[in-house]
């Protein structure tokens, strides 16, 4: 079971640094360059100068990352809770034309292997992301952002405790640019942090978002050695059944497919695979449906098509020894027959992104194959819930980029010191 206790929590300190909303900011792994200036513009202070540095030339960016986030502090920028707590936090947004909310806690969470009852993943790693947290770990000594982690909450015993919490004036609030809500309680009553933790005691935790940076806090703990803060890392948690679940598809784009044979070989392996039907581009992701299927547009005949799979027996040998689960997945299916068939991509490929990129939006990514940016893009629908859960525990890993949690967590609420 994953053990899941309070921390002594850094944060802003507004009065001296300013308000949340140009101190906070998005992940390190989605912001550019512009959206990094945009950021810095906001304040001086904003998270990014820690979280993703960038100093002047022929310093090191990890070096500059310690001495502003020591500087912060001594100037009191940022501060230290002296009781250890929990932090309750509810996002407000809106998709669809619907407002949802998605609730859950920010706790540190005990670094342990993977593992059944324990902790587990759902998608594959890259090298390069890991080493880069690893050095800013080693500099910083902290969690600058949270890993997002999921548990199995049907009756609701877990969030009954912190319910209560959410009826009294938030600690902070904080709206971004897109217009969604944070609103964040500190919890220090012990009671109510042991009632959370006895209501979690048998639960093990699926990791949502932040996987490379959990692979880093368990190198990082091993490093240390011994016993500590740093055998912890920050995690958001969030119950599977919470109302407020999104995922949202992460759709792709293949950018070396000029080569004739290729052609000729992708088409001829939708044909034998997939059932074909034309459709216009706004309706290229496919409904849902008990089949893998997706969209798919090519730089050539610029038509939308609908890919559904005819035969779950064709997967045998492209999938051989994969358990079920897997096999129903669309990212899967897509990869199996078509990323590592026809279009040639190997694993270090689609590591290192040779040939294939990753797109949020489907109608940026229709844009890029018109404009002939992209040869091809294959036009996905979000993975359901059930089926994240169903991969994890058959032991099974999904394809980078099968899931799109939404909202993200911002980093620079809470930072967890690791010493």
């Amino acid at each position: 079971m994953a053990e899941i206790q309070p921390l002594h929590a850094v944060h802003y300190e507004t009065h001296t640094a300013g308000a949340l909303e140009g101190l906070v900011a998005p992940p390190y792994d989605v912001i550019d360059e512009r959206m990094r200036a945009e950021l810095t513009a906001k304040s001086p202070f904003n998270i990014v100068e820690v979280d993703l540095p960038k100093p002047e030339e022929g310093e090191d960016p990890y070096a500059h990352a310690e001495h502003i986030f020591e500087a912060w502090l001594q100037q009191g920028i940022l501060v230290k809770e002296r009781e250890p707590s929990i932090w309750v936090m509810r996002q407000q947004f809106r998709l669809g034309g619907q407002t949802i909310n998605r609730t859950g806690f920010f706790a540190r969470v005990r670094v342990e292997d993977y593992g059944p009852g324990r902790i587990r993943p759902h998608e594959r790693t890259h090298p390069g992301p890991k080493e880069d947290r690893l050095r800013l770990t080693r500099a910083t000594r902290a969690n600058l952002s949270p890993i997002f982690s999921l548990y199995n909450d049907p009756g609701n015993v877990a969030w009954n405790v912190l319910d209560p919490v959410t009826e009294t004036e938030p600690f902070f609030t904080v709206v971004d640019a897109d217009g969604i809500a944070d609103r964040v309680w500190r919890v220090t009553d012990e009671q109510t942090i042991a009632d959370l933790q006895a209501a979690l005691a048998d639960r093990e935790l699926l990791i949502a978002d932040g996987h490379h940076r959990y692979e880093t806090a368990r190198v990082y703990a091993d490093e240390i050695g011994g016993e500590g803060d740093h055998r912890y890392v920050l995690q958001f948690l969030c119950s599977m059944e919470d109302p407020g679940m999104v995922i949202l598809p992460t759709h792709r784009l293949l950018t070396n497919l000029k080569d004739s044979a290729k052609q000729e070989a992708l088409a001829a392996t939708l044909r034998e695979h997939f059932d074909i039907e034309r459709v216009e581009h706004a309706d290229l992701e496919p409904p849902v449906g008990d089949m893998p299927a997706f969209g798919y547009i090519d730089s050539f005949f610029k038509q939308g098509f609908r890919l559904t799979l005819k035969d779950r027996a064709s997967l045998e040998q492209a999938m051989n020894g994969k358990p079920e689960p897997y096999r129903r997945l669309d990212t899967a299916v897509l990869e199996a027959l078509i990323l590592r068939g026809p279009a040639g991509l190997t694993e270090d490929d689609i590591s290192h992104l040779n040939g294939l990129a990753y797109s949020k939006d489907a109608e940026q990514a229709i844009a890029a194959v018109e404009s002939g940016q992209a040869d091809a893009a294959f036009i996905l629908r979000g993975t359901p819930i059930d089926q994240v859960r169903e991969v994890a525990e058959v032991g099974e890993t999904m394809p980078p980029k099968s899931t799109f949690f939404y909202p993200k967590i911002p980093t620079g609420l809470l930072i967890n010191p690791l010493e």
